[in-house]
């Protein structure tokens, strides 16, 4: 057998025989565009921002460049906000490599620490901006994402679907029901929380009463049987409730199997997620209004959660999402992200999704907005029987139809327009 030393596989002439060894096209990449003598010396020249409202706002940020190449990202539900926040970090990152990625993004999180930005609306700024970086830097190097992250443990990414129902017992769930069956997904989602619930005590406490605990037994029923037995239910509770309820119903949907129950507290009190968690066979999810990988410490040290599930758009992008990702492999915890933004987003997650091992399942939200959906991105539509084949393209791998995404634009509000 050949022998290689250190010298001769750094050699452009070596590169050959490691496809044995090494992805070609990775090696490929690297030897063309990776040496230093050889790699395209791009700088950040600009970066802009264009809003949208489908379900909540999204902020689509791109990272422009001396070549013409430019990345985009997307960021959501404190996005509100954000778009001044992009442009603020405009003063450390124009003139920087954008190949830098991860060195950014500590410059741009560190630059905050002491305005106590390490949440909310500055790191979902920042997130928008670091899957810009990845998908640049993928095109750069005419690699896909997933790649760049240490490559793929899968080719399909399982997506479930959030049904967004009002009322699971009416018209809209006999509509809804059947047609996420004919889509192919093998997993899905309901709400269970609802502010007019008649039987409430008090329009401020969601100290649930049995009244409300019976409406939420009597919906989980309803769609568990009208949906396929092999299909995995959800359930969501939004961190409205306090421990008691939790502990309830928890207990009272344990019949069911549910795949999981999502908040059924708020994510600041860590030990009453995991006195519920202990409380009940029911498994217990949560994670997606927590940021970096520091939010999910505590949570994973005292096993609060069965599953987590960091929003990769706003959690601080895709690099943190693997990290959290494996941080969670080492509890033995699977990784299933929070989803509700675009095609462009939801396939930058996918890349996450498939990058590592304990992936479980993603969300899809845009079940009221099939039509924008299918043509936000030129390539149409990602979803195809309930799983996304993560894309082999440079980058994130798709593209934003521009005329279709415009239909959603935020009124007022700048469609990536250059910064003066």
């Amino acid at each position: 057998m050949t022998q290689y030393s250190r010298r001769s596989l750094l050699k452009g002439a070596a590169l050959p025989a490691l496809g044995t060894f090494a992805l070609p096209t990775l090696a490929a990449a690297i030897q063309t565009n990776s040496s230093p003598q050889q790699r395209p010396r791009m700088k950040i020249t600009d970066i802009r921002t264009a809003q949208v409202n489908v379900h909540g706002p999204q902020t689509h940020v791109r990272v422009y460049t001396d070549s013409g190449l430019y990345g985009q990202g997307e960021s959501t539900d404190a996005a509100v906000g954000t778009a001044s926040l992009v442009r603020s970090f405009r003063r450390i990152l124009i003139g920087q490599d954008p190949l830098n990625v991860e060195a950014l993004w500590e410059r741009v999180r560190v630059s905050g620490i002491f305005a106590g930005a390490q949440g909310g609306q500055y790191i979902t700024a920042l997130t928008g901006i670091e899957i810009a970086l990845w998908d640049l830097a993928g095109k750069i190097l005419g690699l896909p994402v997933y790649q760049l992250l240490g490559g793929k443990f899968r080719d399909k990414v399982r997506i479930y679907c959030d049904s967004d129902m009002d009322d699971p017992l009416g018209p809209e769930s006999d509509k809804k029901l059947p047609w996420i069956k004919s889509k192919g997904f093998t997993a899905m989602k309901i709400d269970l929380d609802e502010a007019k619930d008649p039987a409430r005590f008090d329009s401020v406490n969601w100290t649930a009463s049995n009244g409300e605990i019976d409406r939420m037994v009597k919906w989980v029923a309803h769609v568990r049987e009208s949906i396929p037995k092999e299909m995995d239910l959800a359930c969501d509770m939004h961190g409205r409730y306090d421990a008691p309820t939790g502990k309830k119903v928890a207990k009272a949907l344990e019949p069911f199997r549910l795949l999981w129950l999502e908040e059924p507290v708020p994510p600041e009190d860590i030990d009453a997620m995991a006195d519920i968690r202990h409380s009940t066979s029911t498994p217990i999810c949560c994670g997606e209004n927590l940021y970096m990988r520091w939010g999910y410490t505590e949570l994973l040290q005292k096993q609060a959660a069965d599953i987590i599930m960091p929003d990769i758009q706003k959690v601080g992008g895709l690099s943190e999402a693997k990290k959290i990702a494996n941080m969670a492999q080492a509890y033995y915890i699977p990784f299933a992200p929070h989803c509700v933004v675009s095609p462009i987003g939801q396939m930058a997650s996918a890349h996450v999704c498939a990058a590592v091992p304990n992936f479980l399942v993603c969300e899809w939200h845009w079940i009221n907005h099939v039509d924008l959906w299918t043509t936000f991105v030129k390539e149409g539509e990602i979803i195809v029987n309930g799983y996304i084949t993560v894309t082999d393209k440079p980058g994130i791998g798709v593209e934003m139809d521009e005329d279709a995404a415009k239909k959603a634009q935020i009124k007022g509000t700048p469609w990536f327009e250059p910064n003066l």
